[in-house]
């Protein structure tokens, strides 16, 4: 049965809000730039997904990344593996990284969400599996000792059974204090900590160590994420597991990062990874390793994707979207089921997405 073609593809450039803005060791995040993606198909079904930038001053390029590759594909069948495969080898002499990586995982997400629509069925459906209620964790900034006790009391009231905090203040006293200050709060819940690449890896090797005895579920980024030569020194050199995976382009660097033992835990962004179908691929890879993989953000499509991933470990919980859509993915008793809505089951709320429309 053929599939309809792609009709048209709309953008919105909006700044999303957030419940608690985000600091990490590189700088502040009041809200989150993103670019809603609606794909409309021939038959009329549309595909809605999103990508998301950390900078607003960025949003435009993002936006038009997201154009430019939808005009090569305008007219095209809306079959998702078939439009991902035609774009990388459309691509090839540019390079799907980065910003355009993105912008590529934005519109599979898209087209994989209207696949689902026009079967009238969920995505993990659409994907060969079974709902699945997933361990959520709940992610936030970079808080000091006395800061982070409130922000732990939030995860421990609405029973989240994880918590993760960035670390990477100036000394390894104030990461320590802050983490210990979290943990005596959350009790046997998990903590995990996150230095977004601050650390040089002697200053990882140094403070890594010492964390060793702190009771962590991980230790993620501690340098550049691409080092992966480095980053297998950590994993061979601590005991608490290394977790990277984030900023993975696509499942090349998976299979690079495997190859060199870079981590003991992987965690698998679906727009850096390009979409549903890289994710796929990428949850293959994993599966035959056998290392456990976990989200980036994007709750609603990771929460299909992970009930399609065989070693699907924690869920990130960092709501960007919630205020945004028309129907939420509630926490249910600690945990998140993904919705049983055709495709992603998201619907923009056109109210709010007017009000926080970015010029």
């Amino acid at each position: 049965m053929s599939v309809a073609g792609i009709r048209e593809i709309r953008t919105t450039r909006v700044n999303a809000p957030i419940r608690r803005p985000l600091r990490n060791a590189s700088g502040f995040i009041p809200h989150f730039p993103v670019v809603l993606i609606d794909v409309e198909r021939e038959d009329g079904v549309i595909g809605r997904a999103y990508s998301q930038i950390y900078f607003g001053e960025l949003l435009p390029a993002l936006e038009g990344s997201i154009q430019s590759l939808g005009a090569l594909v305008k007219g095209m069948p809306a079959a998702p593996r078939d439009v991902h495969d035609f774009l990388l080898k459309r691509m090839r002499l540019w390079g799907v990284k980065n910003t355009f990586a993105t912008a590529m995982g934005g519109l599979d997400m898209a087209l994989w969400d209207a696949y689902a629509k026009s079967r009238n069925e969920p995505l993990y459906a659409t994907l060969g599996a079974q709902p699945r209620a997933l361990k959520p964790y709940y992610s936030v900034g970079l808080y000091d000792a006395k800061s982070v006790v409130e922000v732990a009391e939030e995860a421990v009231r609405e029973n989240y059974p994880g918590l993760k905090i960035k670390a990477g203040f100036p000394t390894l006293a104030e990461d320590l204090a802050a983490i210990r200050a979290a943990k005596k709060v959350l009790g046997d819940r998990a903590l995990m900590i996150d230095y977004n690449q601050s650390l040089t890896l002697a200053e990882a090797m140094i403070r890594c160590r010492a964390l060793d005895d702190e009771g962590l579920e991980w230790i993620e980024e501690p340098i550049l994420a691409d080092d992966y030569d480095g980053n297998a020194r950590l994993a061979d050199a601590v005991t608490t597991p290394i977790q990277i995976g984030e900023n993975f382009n696509g499942p090349e660097d998976m299979q690079t990062a495997l190859a060199a033992k870079s981590m003991d835990y992987v965690m698998i962004d679906p727009q850096f990874i390009r979409g549903v179908t890289g994710w796929l691929d990428t949850a293959a890879l994993a599966r035959v390793s056998g290392v456990e993989m976990s989200s980036h953000t994007f709750v609603e499509a990771s929460s299909h994707l992970l009930c399609a991933t065989p070693t699907a470990h924690w869920l990130e919980h960092m709501d960007v979207m919630g205020q945004l859509l028309k129907d939420p993915f509630p926490l249910v008793d600690g945990t998140l089921t993904p919705p049983d809505r055709p495709g992603l089951g998201m619907e923009w709320n056109e109210e709010m997405v007017a009000k926080h429309r970015a010029s």
